[in-house]
């Protein structure tokens, strides 16, 4: 079986689902974001899959099996990072300031707080402050910790881009600018290393450009659902950002960062029509924006997962991924042209794996 067929696709989204049965020694069990899942390799691409103790997906020798039946599909855990042995100059382990995601792409929550956490007004699938409450990480991230972070993981691991996102602040730029010094000081540590800076649409969209001139390469400004009674179940507090806001965002990104390196997450699993979904995954692509579809995969601590909410059926995550890598292709649009960020890394995704 080679990926890109459409039994492979259909693997790859049950996969997605049901999780498979390996040791993983990098692994993601809460923060911000809408899967818990441990970090691995198939096919040469990177994939975060569910680690299910009783999943009928078998890893063993490097292959995939499933019935006793051997897939055709390669795969090798990510190997634990060698920068996850030190600490920053001011004590802190460098795992507390920024994490391997896949085989080569470094990734940090600079302020792992947000103004919409309280629980009437979170997002159900976020879990961004109950790895702060475990000890896992600190409540704000230093440029210079960020620095001397990125430096080592190039250095030592191979990094090959960073992903820098943020909780939601009281300001008008939501946290933005933040992000901008963060992004300085990095590149001053790691000339030309690839970036993408990740939030919500700020008040002042002159900010945009301050992030492009720090050196971002790519911005995701992820909506999650483009249904408003959808955001409003699942996002009660950051729906009160209008889909109009939203959409300036993104085509004021599009014209400062340019076409395919702007993208937005969209949920399977939320509840939201397919059709509506694959639609509106449309109507990104003709704005220039790049719809990062992956299924939801409640993780433990979020609010989804207390009130048992399950992953959607893989064959929904399969008719949709297709669906929306068919609208990619026709507008020659692939994630790995963003850079950097999640559709450049697509672990999250089975986009990569059905050529987009």
């Amino acid at each position: 079986m080679s990926v890109g067929t459409e039994e492979a696709l259909a693997a790859r989204a049950e996969m997605a689902v049901y999780g498979v049965q390996v040791d993983a020694p990098v692994r993601r069990s809460k923060g911000a974001g809408p899967s818990d899942d441990g970090h691995l390799v198939v096919d040469g691409a990177n994939a975060t899959l569910p680690i299910v103790a009783d999943s009928p997906y078998q890893v063993r020798d490097g292959a995939v099996f499933r019935n006793g039946l051997n897939l055709g599909l390669s795969v090798e855990p990510v190997r634990r990072p060698k920068f996850y042995d030190l600490t920053t100059a001011d004590g802190i382990p460098y795992q507390q300031i920024a994490l391997l995601h896949g085989k080569d792409v470094l990734a940090t929550t600079v302020v792992q707080t947000c103004i919409r956490y309280d629980e009437s007004t979170r997002c159900r699938f976020c879990s961004i402050e109950e790895s702060l409450r475990a000890g896992a990480t600190i409540a704000a991230k230093t440029p210079a910790q960020l620095a001397e972070v990125a430096e080592a993981a190039v250095r030592l691991d191979g990094v090959t881009q960073m992903v820098m996102t943020t909780g939601t602040t009281t300001g008008r730029d939501r946290g933005a600018r933040n992000l901008v010094r963060s992004v300085r000081a990095v590149l001053a540590a790691v000339p030309g290393l690839p970036i993408q800076v990740q939030i919500e649409p700020p008040g002042d969209l002159s900010v945009l450009t301050e992030l492009r001139d720090a050196g971002a390469t790519s911005i995701g400004i992820h909506v999650e659902s483009l249904d408003d009674a959808v955001r409003r179940k699942w996002m009660p507090g950051k729906s009160t950002v209008s889909l109009a806001e939203y959409e300036s965002a993104w085509d004021e990104a599009v014209r400062v960062f340019g076409r395919n390196r702007v993208s937005t997450y969209l949920l399977i699993g939320l509840g939201e029509d397919v059709d509506e979904l694959v639609a509106g995954a449309g109507r990104l692509i003709e704005r220039g924006v790049y719809p990062f579809v992956v299924p939801l995969r409640p993780m433990l601590g979020t609010l989804a997962r207390a009130d048992g909410v399950m992953a959607p059926d893989p064959a929904v995550v399969r008719d949709v991924t297709a669906r929306v890598a068919a609208l990619l292709a026709e507008a020659n649009m692939r994630g790995t042209d963003q850079g950097a960020g999640c559709a450049a890394c697509g672990a999250c995704s089975l986009l990569s794996a059905a050529g987009a």
